[in-house]
């Protein structure tokens, strides 16, 4: 049902998906498959909005048979995930994800050489558009360029809609529902990682208005290499780079996958420059097919990539390619919110990836496997539901200061990103800067809740900045509370890994940020 009322488009139904990337889709086909009437808002334009739509997802895809080749990749990504992730959530990852994109009829897989049909990994692009073809097949209603603002609460606590905003057509949207899943993706603070511009961290402010939790926020510290002055971040090719610093002089980089420290303490000193000439002739050839875009800004530059050297940064990836999110509760994607799913990256990967990156195939199984579980289960709660009355608005800092007062925006978010994304702070971490970090968030988190009211045409970047600064709070909190270095977090001043934190840092709270690990054993923030 829906109706338009003044500047209102109010609509009701069982199932409301927020968000229109990978997760959100397969969210939304998951529901209306379980038989769920299904709304779904997306910030942008459903199918080109996200960080998948320029990207060239691959999928963790493991044969079922024989059975030893899933246990053995489980075990091995176990070691690798120091013990935080769990062999049965990975098992369903895998067997979900299996069975699942060959039902993928919008999309045209490629073959291989012998004919055989190649399901792995697709081609970004036309991957979403197939993807909203599938919704759209299946009758979900899609809301483009309409971006949720605020979740809507019933008087039992349990969650019946969202509202938002319609930035194009203008005026508002509402959706009254049986349950809400949020697929709103993770954040890299703006770091101009490519396509993450709409990923702000909106789901994660949404869900813990309403008492959600988090897993893993301290794993917020992989970075990606890409030319100087571009959003590039497709690092295939950085595999045969050379690096050299200003001098010349070339850098040494250890065998494995993190190539992010050593650049990073290079780029403390000075600039960095990049060759991709040991890259071998038949990659070379592949990479227009393989990654069509990476070559692009060169092209515009001028620049020989393979032959010339060009200046490289490091872009942080935040909750994007690293693990944090909302806590997951049950086998379909619950938070600790009855009637709120999550799935992607706007949940916690901590039990797919355990302390390393989810990037890469891991987190399209995930985004493929959770928005499915979130559908089910989101559908199968709504259908609990009898009333579909609308709730409470409950949306708090840029929507309902205590006082409205003039708040400078950009300076704020400046101060996230010096936080969360400058290397001597995010990836040298230390207890002390953690500390200073904590309180001067924490300060600054005070005046924006207190005072920051968006209007307008500004009442999105209001709740943007305040979600990045939400999720940054968390964020360092959690990487304080974790006095040890593990994965991905690295601490210089507690270099070894700790039996005592073997489990889950869990993090919450707006006004008075909390951090407990899974055991329960509540750790104090110094403060």
């Amino acid at each position: 049902m829906s109706r338009c009322q003044d500047d209102l488009l109010e609509l009701t139904a069982d199932v409301l998906v927020i968000g229109g990337g990978l997760a959100g889709n397969w969210a939304a086909a998951a529901a209306r498959r379980a038989g769920a009437s299904v709304v779904l808002a997306d910030k942008g334009y459903c199918g080109t909005s996200g960080v998948t739509a320029t990207a060239g997802p691959g999928h963790w895809w493991i044969p079922p048979d024989p059975a030893d080749l899933r246990e053995t990749a489980i075990a091995a990504r176990r070691k690798s995930g120091f013990g935080l992730n769990d062999a049965g959530w990975m098992a369903r990852t895998l067997a979900k994800t299996w069975e699942s994109l060959p039902t993928l009829e919008t999309y045209k897989f490629s073959k291989d050489e012998k004919g055989a049909t190649q399901y792995r990994a697709l081609r970004g692009p036309e991957y979403m558009r197939a993807l909203r073809q599938q919704s759209e097949n299946l009758g979900v209603e899609i809301l483009d360029h309409c971006p949720g603002l605020e979740l809507l609460q019933r008087a039992d606590g349990t969650i019946g809609g969202a509202q938002g905003i319609r930035r194009q057509a203008g005026g508002r949207w509402r959706v009254n529902c049986g349950a809400v899943i949020l697929a709103t993706g993770g954040t890299s603070f703006l770091s101009r990682l490519l396509g993450s511009h709409t990923n702000t961290g909106d789901g994660y402010l949404m869900a813990a208005e309403a008492g959600a939790d988090f897993s893993g926020m301290e794993f917020t510290n992989y970075y990606t290499v890409a030319a100087k002055g571009s959003t590039m971040t497709r690092s295939m090719s950085y595999v045969f780079a050379t690096y050299y610093d200003e001098d010349g002089e070339v850098i040494p980089i250890p065998a494995g996958l993190d190539t992010s420290r050593p650049l990073a303490a290079a780029l403390l000193k000075g600039r960095v420059y990049c060759d991709l000439h040991k890259t071998p002739e038949d990659i070379r050839a592949k990479v227009p097919i393989i990654s069509p875009n990476f070559l692009l800004p060169f092209h515009r530059w001028g620049i020989d990539p393979y032959r010339q050297r060009f200046e490289v940064t490091l872009h942080g990836e935040g909750t994007i390619r690293g693990i944090g999110g909302l806590r997951i509760t049950g086998d379909n994607c619950e938070t600790s919110v009855p009637g709120l799913y999550a799935a992607g990256d706007a949940a916690t990967r901590e039990l797919v990836a355990g302390a390393i990156s989810g990037g890469g195939n891991i987190n399209s199984a995930w985004a493929l496997s959770s928005g499915q579980w979130a559908g089910e289960g989101a559908a199968r709660f709504a259908s609990s539901v009898r009333s579909r009355a609308p709730g409470r608005p409950i949306g708090q800092a840029g929507l309902q200061p205590d006082s409205a007062h003039t708040i400078d925006l950009r300076g704020a978010l400046a101060i996230v990103q010096g936080e969360m994304l400058a290397y001597d702070r995010n990836i040298f971490r230390r207890g002390d800067r953690l500390l200073r970090t904590t309180r001067l968030l924490d300060d600054l988190w005070k005046v924006v809740s207190a005072h920051a009211l968006g209007e307008g045409e500004g009442i999105l970047r209001t709740r943007e900045t305040a979600a990045m600064l939400a999720t940054a709070r968390w964020s360092a909190a959690s990487a304080l509370a974790r006095d040890e270095s593990r994965g991905m977090h690295r601490r210089e001043d507690k270099p070894e890994t700790d039996p005592r934190f073997a489990g889950s840092i869990v993090s919450g709270g707006l006004d008075a940020v909390w951090v407990n690990s899974a055991s329960s054993q509540k750790m104090e923030l110094a403060s």
